[in-house]
C-alpha cells in the first residue's frame, strides 16, 4: 500500500517557531480496524499514524452519538477522506446496547498509572498546611493500621466523612542551574525533622528538592496512605482506619475522599505551547534513570497550558567534550575552542495523563534510551524526523 502524506495546519498553535504539524498515515496503516478488548487509544492511533499526538486532527466523531469520543471494543473504525484528507470513522456494531463510560478503552493502560492517579496530590504550601492532621494513634502506639483509632486536629471533619490519610514526601522546586554541579535536588530539614522519608513501597520518587538557593517551589507531594471513616468530630476528631495500607503516624494529613479521581478518556494531542525549561525532575523506581511505561514528574502544570493528553518529546542535553583531535581545521581563527557541546540526543515520547497548577504527571510511552533526571521537553517529532537531522 502507497504511503500517503497530507499536510495541513495543526490545530494546536505551538510557541516553537515555524512548527507545522503533518499528518502522515503509516505505510502499513489499516483501512479498517476492529477494536479488541485491551485495546488503548494510543495503541489505535499508532496502527494509523506515524505521529499518533496527531489523532484529533482525523478523528470525526459523531454528534449522533452519546459521547461521540469513547470507542468501546467491538466498534469498527474506518479510514475515508474528505476533501482530500484523511479521517477516521467509528461505526457502532451494536448501537442498541447500552454501554457504560467505564467500558470504553483508555488511552493509556491503566494499571501502569493507577496508583498515581488515585493516590498522588500535589498542593502547595499554603493548602498543605491548612489540610488536619493526625494528632496520634489510640493508646500512645507510634503506627496505626486497619482498626485503630487515630485523633485528628484541624479542618472541618464531620461524623461520618469519609476521608483519606496522606504524607507529604516531596518538595517540588525548579532547578536554577541545571546541568551543572551544582547541588539539584535534596532532603528537606521539615522532612527530615518529621520522619516522613517514603516507605520502601517501590511507588515513592526518588528525590528530594530544597526550597532554597535559589530554587522556585512548585508544589508539595502527597501520597495517600490508606482510609477512614470519622466517627467523632471535635477537636480533636476521631477517625477510625477502615483499609489497608502504610501505617498512619503522627504528622500525617487528612484529606476528603476523593470517589471519583480521575478519568482516562483524553486524547493524545500535540502541546498547545511549550513551556519554558520544561524538564523531569523526577521518576519512579529508579534514581536517575527511566524508560518506557515508567513515570515522570515535569516541571509545569496546567498554568503552563499543559492539559491530560498533551505529548512532547524528551531529550538529554548534549554533553560538553574536549576536541582533541589536531586537525588543520580547527587550529583556524573561526574554531579556536577546544571544548565543544554535542547536540541533545532524543530520547522518546511521553503524555501527560494528570495535571496540577505547576506540576504534571506524564508516562513515558517510547524510547530508544534511558530517560534521565533534568531531561528536557520539546515539541513532539517522530523518530524518523530525528534521523533526518
Amino acid at each position: 500500500m502507497f504511503k500517503k502524506l497530507l499536510t495541513f495546519a495543526a490545530a494546536f498553535a505551538l510557541t516553537v517557531s515555524g512548527y507545522v504539524a503533518a499528518v502522515e498515515l503509516r505505510a502499513d496503516h489499516p483501512d479498517t480496524y476492529v477494536v479488541k478488548k485491551g485495546d488503548t487509544l494510543w495503541d489505535i492511533a499508532k496502527r494509523f499514524l506515524s505521529e499518533p499526538w496527531l489523532w484529533p486532527e482525523i478523528w470525526q466523531a459523531n454528534p449522533q452519538i452519546e459521547n461521540p469520543h469513547l470507542i468501546y471494543p467491538g466498534d469498527e473504525i474506518s479510514l475515508a477522506y474528505l476533501s482530500g484528507r484523511p479521517v477516521l470513522n467509528v461505526k457502532k456494531l451494536s448501537p442498541e446496547v447500552r454501554r457504560e463510560k467505564l467500558d470504553a478503552i483508555q488511552t493509556v493502560p491503566l494499571a501502569d498509572i493507577e496508583s498515581f492517579l488515585r493516590r498522588y496530590h500535589i498542593m502547595s504550601e499554603e493548602e498543605k498546611d491548612a489540610l488536619p492532621y493526625v494528632l496520634g494513634v489510640e493508646e500512645g502506639r507510634l503506627y496505626g493500621t486497619s482498626g485503630y483509632m487515630v485523633y485528628a486536629r484541624g479542618g472541618n471533619l464531620q461524623e461520618g466523612d469519609k476521608v483519606a490519610i496522606a504524607r507529604p514526601t516531596v518538595r517540588y522546586a525548579k532547578h536554577p542551574h541545571p546541568h551543572t554541579g551544582y547541588p539539584r535536588l535534596r532532603r528537606d530539614e521539615w522532612t527530615m525533622q518529621h520522619g516522613l522519608r517514603p516507605k520502601p513501597s517501590g511507588m515513592e520518587w526518588a528525590y528530594y528538592a530544597a526550597s532554597d538557593n535559589g530554587f522556585e517551589v512548585l508544589g508539595w507531594e502527597l501520597v495517600e496512605l490508606t482510609e477512614g471513616t470519622v466517627t467523632r468530630s471535635g477537636d480533636p476528631s476521631s477517625i477510625l482506619l477502615s483499609a489497608q495500607g502504610v501505617e498512619v503516624q503522627k504528622g500525617d494529613v487528612i484529606l476528603p475522599k476523593n470517589e471519583h479521581p480521575f478519568d482516562l478518556t483524553f486524547m493524545p494531542h500535540a502541546p498547545r505551547s511549550i513551556p519554558e525549561h520544561l524538564r523531569i525532575m523526577a521518576m519512579t523506581d529508579r534514581v536517575q534513570y527511566g524508560g518506557r511505561n515508567d513515570v515522570i514528574a515535569l516541571s509545569a502544570g496546567s498554568e503552563d497550558g499543559i492539559d491530560n493528553g498533551t505529548v512532547f518529546s524528551i531529550y538529554s542535553p548534549g554533553e560538553v567534550v574536549r576536541d582533541e583531535v589536531r586537525h588543520k581545521q580547527r587550529l583556524v581563527s573561526s574554531m579556536p575552542s577546544r571544548k565543544v557541546e554535542l547536540p541533545a540526543d532524543f530520547v522518546g515520547h511521553a503524555m501527560v495523563f494528570k495535571t496540577f497548577d505547576k506540576v504534571s504527571y506524564a508516562l513515558i510511552m517510547d524510547g530508544i534510551r534511558p530517560a534521565q533526571l533534568e531531561d528536557e521537553l520539546r515539541a513532539p517529532v517522530r523518530l524518523q524526523q530525528v534521523a533526518q537531522r
